[in-house]
């Protein structure tokens, strides 16, 4: 049966660590101070047996306003809550911000517990029609309330069964996307190591898998899992939804912590720029230009630009793992309150460069949906990357090219520029060959960069609808450097000699008096016409060959002069073309003066 992960909310004493302490029989303040206090500072973590069997974790999140962050951090990548006001006290102040932070986080699932319902039973009914009220407009509107007394035990039946409904009418996780798991804790075992915690939410972790670390301790690291568990039992396996520890090799305690993700390696962009749309709060043009981006487990400071009230950028102080349909909370630095939430829409956006941009941009956002769209990167860039956009979040695993988008070798290409690449690279490679009528043509890459496309991998199936040649790395129109026309006549008498005395190769004055220069030799090399060797020696394609049937009737080993003698030729062209055997594996050298043939 699927277990599941519940974070508790609500104001500083109002019961919390004590109702999951009735809940599970466990202590979920860790601290001593904590416990001496009788105050929540840092994250708990509990778990315990529904009725059902089912089996379910929480993490007990501080209450006061001054370890806001820790909150955070606890509720941030958990997806129910359970939230707590105290029927003696009634609604509160950081009941307020609770309740704005899971409605910025997008929390929808979870249970309204009115707590100590012994202590103002006169109270219970009117503190639930005010939870009901202030929740109205938020995710959790139709949660279910229930009031207990932790104390007493009344009503922690109902809760159990209440809270085993709602679990088991949320979606199953999936099992096989990529892994991305916000820590919480880390911490150091004697004999064992760097043990980390967090709550898996998506995906599977086994013990042995590569998984990379990223977050503000600097670069990306790869570390391996040693050994894994959940509740204090170990696991080869471990599914979502759970609370995971992770014992981990590749990295010391120090560096790595609260804030840190685990990730698929290569699964995750690196978002530092991203633009969003305002969900809840303050109108995005009122607020602060420095905030800080809560998500998952990390706080990070940024930089927002407002295109209009609902719609903004952000430049995170690091790249984080995020992509478009992350839900963001923004909140002021070294403040409290929660300023709004925010969803990413576009994790990989486009520079503003020019007056207008701003607003151009807010009118494209605004026709997004929530969790953003291909569609307008496809506008403006041509073609992506499929794979690409999976990993933005943009493409979902599977789907289907857009209506009139075509789909050529993991790429989305609009057809409108790819008609128009397919104009520019036909005449691009016609002025290429009215400039040089000898070249092999333009290479592959240096048609992608003056076509301006994103990359090469369907520029194969560019060339051939555009009637063009591709030879090698090269590409020409067809028939083009077949020939070298105007050299065509000095080519000839040149293999004629050549025919005639093989190893007599041609002097400079020679290939200029037949009109063959540098580059038309490099043609005729290019057409198999001719072979060059080292010092400018030029000989047909065949002399190899037959120098080695003169060869092999030397006696073996032989000098370079006997070679030269058997050639009929000078050491100018006996020596290359000796070392050009050698490089085949011909023949090859026995001592300073001799070779023999192999």
């Amino acid at each position: 049966m699927t277990t599941h992960v519940v974070a508790t909310a609500g104001h500083v004493d109002h019961g919390k660590s004590t109702l999951v302490r009735a809940l599970t029989g466990m202590e979920p303040d860790r601290w001593t101070e904590e416990r001496r206090r009788g105050l929540t500072i840092d994250l708990g973590f509990v778990w315990t047996t529904l009725p059902s069997g089912r089996e379910v974790a929480f993490v007990d999140v501080p209450g006061h306003e001054r370890f806001v962050a820790n909150m955070l951090a606890g509720v941030g990548p958990v997806g129910v809550v359970c939230f707590v006001v105290a029927a003696d006290e009634g609604w509160s102040v950081q009941s307020t911000d609770h309740r704005d932070a899971l409605a910025a986080l997008g929390i929808e699932h979870g249970v309204i517990v009115v707590t100590r319902a012994d202590r103002a039973p006169e109270r219970v009914e009117e503190v639930m029609a005010r939870a009901r009220d202030e929740f109205a407009e938020t995710g959790l509107a139709d949660a279910p309330i229930v009031a207990v007394s932790a104390v007493t035990g009344e009503g922690m039946d109902e809760l159990r069964r209440t809270l085993d409904a709602v679990l088991g009418a949320l979606p199953s996780p999936p099992t096989d996307e990529r892994v991305r798991l916000w820590l919480d804790r880390s911490f150091s075992i004697t004999g064992a190591g760097t043990v980390v915690t967090g709550t898996l939410t998506a995906g599977t972790l086994r013990r042995g898998d590569r998984l990379t670390v990223v977050g503000p301790r600097g670069s990306a690291t790869t570390v391996q899992i040693r050994g894994q568990e959940s509740r204090r039992v170990a696991a080869a396996e471990l599914l979502p939804v759970d609370r995971v520890a992770l014992n981990l090799r590749g990295v010391a305690t120090d560096e790595v912590g609260r804030g840190d993700a685990l990730v698929t390696p290569g699964a995750w962009p690196d978002t530092q720029v991203l633009d969003v749309r305002r969900f809840t709060g303050e109108p995005l043009d009122e607020v602060p230009a420095h905030v800080v981006v809560h998500v998952g487990t990390a706080a990070i400071p940024a930089r927002l630009r407002s295109f209009d009230p609902t719609h903004a950028r952000l430049t995170l102080e690091r790249p984080a793992p995020l992509v478009a349909g992350d839900r963001l909370l923004l909140r002021a630095p070294g403040g409290h309150a929660v300023l709004g939430g925010v969803g990413v829409l576009d994790p990989e956006p486009p520079r503003l460069r020019r007056r207008g941009d701003g607003a151009r941009r807010a009118a494209i956002l605004a026709a997004m949906p929530p969790g953003g769209d291909v569609l307008p990167k496809l506008a403006r860039e041509g073609a992506v990357e499929i794979a690409h956009m999976r990993r933005l979040g943009l493409v979902a695993a599977g789907e289907s090219a857009p209506d009139g988008i075509q789909s050529i070798d993991g790429w989305w290409v609009e057809p409108v520029a790819y008609d128009g690449w397919r104009v520019q690279v036909a005449e691009l490679i016609k002025q290429h060959h009215a400039r040089d009528p000898l070249s092999a043509g333009l290479s592959q890459e240096t048609l992608r960069a003056e076509l301006g496309m994103p990359a090469s991998q369907f520029l194969s199936r560019l060339i051939a609808d555009a009637g063009l040649t591709s030879r090698g790395a090269h590409v020409s129109l067809p028939g083009a450097g077949d020939d070298l026309g105007a050299a065509e006549a000095g080519l000839a008498l040149l293999e004629q000699r050549l025919a005639a005395e093989p190893f007599r190769a041609p002097e400079a004055d020679d290939l200029a008096a037949w009109q063959l220069g540098v580059r038309e030799v490099a043609a005729a090399e290019r057409l198999g016409r001719l072979i060059r060797l080292t010092g400018g020696v030029v000989l047909l394609p065949s002399a190899p060959a037959l120098a080695m049937r003169e060869l092999a009737r030397l006696r073996q080993p032989f000098t370079t002069s006997e070679a030269r003698q058997a050639l009929g030729t000078s050491r100018r062209v006996a020596i290359p073309l000796l070392e050009h055997l050698d490089a085949r594996g011909w023949t090859r050298r026995v001592d300073e003066g001799h070779r023999e043939v192999t």
